[in-house]
């Protein structure tokens, strides 16, 4: 059957395709509360998920002696890794991987991960051999730069114009508008849905299963 749209399928991670937002947020704050730093609200934690995580430490605690940055992002990676064990994906994500890649696309991974913690995460949950290649944000420039759909468009000789992106925060869709790819947001990540659809994307889901729906139907 002949693709619609687009070739090329490229998911965010945390909050997209996992169901780490909770855990995350958790952990940023217990590790502000380990330097007695301010603790950040849910809303403030979540805001800067997605971001390579030096990037998110500044953005969430902007104003304290940036000497504590390197030991925040040490605090968050200890309390992460005590907890990423529980961590699972979305319900329905399995099945939509492999339907999508049974279907001839090339499917892709663009997070504010790091390398090892991305391939750690991908081979507990089994989805690794689904993906076509992934970049993470220690790799490259950190999210809404363009640079991670550029590379991976590049690496596997694909068209930014049939490349679309897949996210819960606004870092994903202003990454995909800034690339000139499509943008679809997913609503049960770590943005606001009124933030999401300011950046105007081309389809906004709800649930794994809507966006599993419309990707068969229009993608």
């Amino acid at each position: 059957m002949a693709r619609k749209q687009f070739d090329l399928i490229v998911f965010d991670w945390d909050g997209t395709l996992m169901d780490s937002t909770s855990t995350i947020v958790k952990c940023i704050q217990a590790a502000a509360r380990d330097l007695a730093l301010p603790v950040p609200r849910d809303d403030m934690a979540a805001h800067v998920i997605g971001l390579g995580l030096h990037e998110a430490m500044q953005a969430v605690l902007p104003d304290i002696d940036p000497a504590y940055y390197p030991r925040m992002v040490e605090r968050y990676r200890y309390h992460f890794l005590s907890r990423d064990h529980e961590i699972s994906l979305f319900p329905g994500v399995h099945d939509m991987l492999e339907d999508l890649s049974q279907n001839g696309y090339f499917l892709a991974v663009a997070t504010g991960k790091s390398r090892v913690g991305l391939n750690r995460a991908m081979n507990d949950v089994k989805v690794l051999s689904l993906f076509d290649a992934t970049r993470c944000a220690d790799e490259t420039f950190s999210k809404p730069h363009p640079a991670m759909l550029q590379e991976l468009t590049r690496e596997l000789g694909q068209d930014m114009r049939r490349t679309v992106m897949i996210g819960d925060t606004t870092h994903d869709l202003l990454m995909a508008s800034n690339a000139g790819a499509a943008g679809i947001a997913v609503e049960y990540g770590a943005h606001p849905v009124e933030q999401l659809h300011v950046c105007k994307p081309l389809f906004s889901a709800k649930t794994v299963a809507e966006l599993h729906q419309w990707l068969s139907e229009h993608a």
